[in-house]
């Protein structure tokens, strides 16, 4: 499992210094003046580059999912098989009872993995997709469980809500990684903004943004897992408001005693699913909480 959160971060890494290479190869520095940096400018551009690709993440991350997942969505205007009626039911059924207008989107993607997960760029225009094993796996109320989780999700607008947060994330990254890179390169060149104007960023300023970029989005990265599992109790509690609360603690524990396999495909939506397992300094950058802990929350075990 640590791969793939390692693989998620690196792709988020990746992205920024991508950024980071295309914007000092095209010279686009115009928050460098004569004087120094302009601060309103480079937060401007901070902004700009470092949620654009979340947000155009956030807008194809219902294509993603099934393109990447394999997801067979369920067309409720079809002849359909009692599993996949029952499916479309349910998730309709708990959508209406959580107030939602317009119905998700209800899918199946083939993998043994217990698991299933939703995404989508507003409630209105939402995926719920579950894995065959969890179908296989799972009794009838246990699965109203994870779907009642699902469901929460899309109500609570996590999927907006966790873009945004990873936009400003990456524009703070942005941000103070070409501070501390100016600040430190014009203290080794022995110079100051007053001496001579600047032309542009030399090599030192180049090769310390693209250490800072990383440094400040892996942090970064600490701080999206942390948020990211306090959305996990949040849905949970939603979970057991919308399916039971007992449905919702058999879920979670049917998802103890089968967690593995785990599906590695697609690690950008590993925050997304319902559950996966990390251990030990991995749990920093772990989207989910324990299960152990998820399961005492909802039986007032604990805060």
């Amino acid at each position: 499992m640590f791969k793939r959160v390692l693989l998620f971060i690196g792709t988020n890494i990746l992205v920024i210094a991508t950024i980071s290479i295309v914007t000092n190869l095209l010279g686009l520095h115009s928050y460098l003046t004569a004087h120094g940096i302009n601060y309103q400018s480079l937060a401007i551009f901070c902004a700009f580059w470092g949620t654009a690709g979340a947000f155009i993440s956030l807008l194809m991350s219902k294509f993603i999912a099934k393109k990447s997942m394999g997801v067979e969505v369920i067309d409720p205007n079809t002849t359909l098989t009692p599993e996949k009626q029952n499916i479309l039911d349910i998730v309709h059924g708990l959508a209406r009872k959580a107030g939602l207008t317009t119905m998700p989107e209800v899918g199946i993607y083939q993998s043994p993995e217990l698991n299933a997960f939703a995404t989508g760029p507003t409630k209105n225009s939402s995926l719920v997709a579950v894995s065959s094993g969890l179908l296989q796996k799972m009794n009838h109320e246990e699965i109203e469980g994870v779907l009642g989780h699902e469901i929460s999700h899309v109500t609570n607008g996590d999927m907006v809500t966790m873009t945004l947060l990873q936009g400003v994330i990456n524009a703070f990254a942005l941000f103070l990684s070409r501070i501390i890179a100016y600040v430190i390169s014009m203290g080794a060149a022995g110079r100051s903004d007053s001496q001579e104007s600047i032309a542009g960023p030399g090599p030192m300023f180049f090769m310390l943004t693209m250490v800072f970029d990383i440094l400040f989005t892996l942090l970064g990265s600490i701080l999206v897992a942390t948020f990211s599992r306090y959305r996990e109790y949040r849905a949970d509690k939603g979970g057991a408001n919308l399916a039971g609360r007992n449905n919702m603690i058999s879920a979670l524990q049917a998802l103890q005693r089968n967690l593995q396999p785990e599906d590695t495909r697609a690690p950008s939506l590993a925050t997304l699913k319902i559950a996966h397992k990390s251990t030990g300094f991995r749990a920093l950058f772990s989207s989910h909480p324990p299960l152990e802990l998820r399961i005492a929350r909802l039986q007032g075990k604990t805060n």
